[in-house]
């Protein structure tokens, strides 16, 4: 998925002494606490993080261990009231950055005549709205739910459930990265159907080019302790049906 990506950053982060004792941990409570948030310097929503810290090289050559054989993580106090300690780590990221005119794919959670509403990853939301819907997809509403059906190709129909493939229209990051899609380009709908019928989706499954879909989540467990104060440096009208009433032979 065009979306993700993955980064390094050269992070500090602060320590309140009480967590002295196990600095690894504090550190990873630390980054947990962003998890699944929007960041500005990160410009993305953070999915999964792994922290290295000074020393972790075993070809560190200036890798210091204690009494007991433990490495020693470097940190420097600060200076005046603030007890914490900065820790210096290298932290390598993944991101959600989703951005206007990506693809992306996704799993219908509701819809109806005026509206597609999909979630991606499990846990963004995503709004396709009538104006970025297709005329060809009519909408047919069939007990409780309903579905919309291209009138191009009956078997290609978005419905809850199915997985869809669109194109990135807009982001609000103030919403937590709320989506607004479209399926007006080209190699967008259903990605069952695409995968028959889109040459270009098929070449892309069939190449491997395309990673495996998993309907990704994110593996990092997000650890619930107290978070103490911190401080980075980067850080379908339906169509009208055919009433197939037989002619009555008089």
């Amino acid at each position: 998925m065009e979306a993700l990506r993955e980064a390094t950053a050269e992070l500090t982060v602060y320590v309140h002494p009480s967590n002295a004792a196990d600095v690894r941990c504090a550190v990873s409570r630390q980054l947990s606490t962003l998890l699944f948030s929007y960041e500005d310097r990160f410009d993305g929503v953070l999915l999964s993080h792994e922290v290295e810290f000074e020393g972790d090289n075993e070809d560190d050559q200036y890798r210091k261990v204690d009494g007991d054989g433990k490495k020693v993580i470097n940190a420097k106090i600060l200076d005046g009231l603030v007890p914490y300690f900065g820790v210096p780590v290298t932290a390598n990221l993944l991101l959600f950055s989703p951005q206007p005119e990506m693809i992306l794919e996704g799993k219908v959670e509701m819809l109806g005549k005026e509206s597609i509403h999909a979630i991606v990853l499990g846990v963004f939301s995503a709004a396709i709205m009538s104006d970025d819907i297709p005329e060809t997809f009519k909408f047919k509403r069939r007990g409780h739910g309903g579905k919309f059906i291209s009138q191009s190709d009956k078997r290609h129909v978005i419905k809850k459930g199915s997985m869809i493939r669109f194109s990135v229209k807009r982001v609000d990051t103030e919403m937590n990265c709320h989506i607004t899609g479209s399926l007006m380009p080209p190699h967008t709908g259903c990605m069952r159907w695409l995968s028959v019928h889109d040459t270009e989706y098929a070449s892309e499954i069939s190449s491997g080019k395309r990673k495996p879909r998993d309907h990704t989540k994110s593996e990092q467990k997000v650890q619930d302790c107290t978070t103490a104060n911190r401080e980075d440096s980067v850080v379908n009208s339906e169509r009208p049906r055919k009433s197939r009433k037989r002619a009555v032979g008089e």
